[in-house]
């Protein structure tokens, strides 16, 4: 039988005060939760007004595209998906040059919402980047996250070969 090593409360402390993952989630569920509240009225939620205007180009792109651009595995992004085809929002349809693809296509309802959702988003993100402290801005924050979002993209050195 093994025993397990004892973490300190120093340890704990020091993990609470550093861990940029717990910072991170943390100010990413504030942010979800501030956005979920703003879109509510219009029966969205942030993940879902993410999604949508991830559609809205001209060229439907693939599930694979999708999940690249918002983080998310696959798997996560087709279960988010079934509501908003449910809603009519959005539909998945077979790329015409390869069968074994799925484009997602925004329809004229998805494309409404996401119109109507648009001047809250604005607004609140406005409001938001208004609340940042002084030394820091909103390009500042944006660099560094994409900087930490890019560890996972094989182009990154950090990430390791390809």
């Amino acid at each position: 039988m093994s025993i397990a090593p004892s973490a300190s409360f120093a340890s704990t402390l020091h993990i609470r005060d550093h861990c940029l993952c717990l910072h991170a989630q943390r100010a990413a569920r504030t942010l979800a939760r501030r956005f979920d509240e703003a879109f509510r009225p219009l029966g969205l939620t942030s993940g879902q007004f993410s999604l949508l205007n991830a559609l809205n180009r001209p060229i439907p792109p693939t599930i694979g595209d999708v999940a690249d651009l918002l983080g998310m595995d696959r798997t996560t992004l087709t279960a988010a998906l079934k509501p908003l085809v449910d809603k009519g929002r959005l539909v998945i349809e077979r790329d015409a040059g390869d069968g074994r693809l799925r484009r997602l296509r925004l329809t004229s309802e998805g494309a409404a919402i996401l119109a109507q959702a648009k001047p809250t988003w604005i607004a609140l993100h406005e409001k938001i980047e208004d609340e940042l402290p002084s030394a820091l801005t909103g390009d500042d924050l944006r660099l560094g996250l994409d900087a930490l979002a890019a560890f996972e993209r094989p182009e990154h050195p950090a990430a390791g070969p390809a």
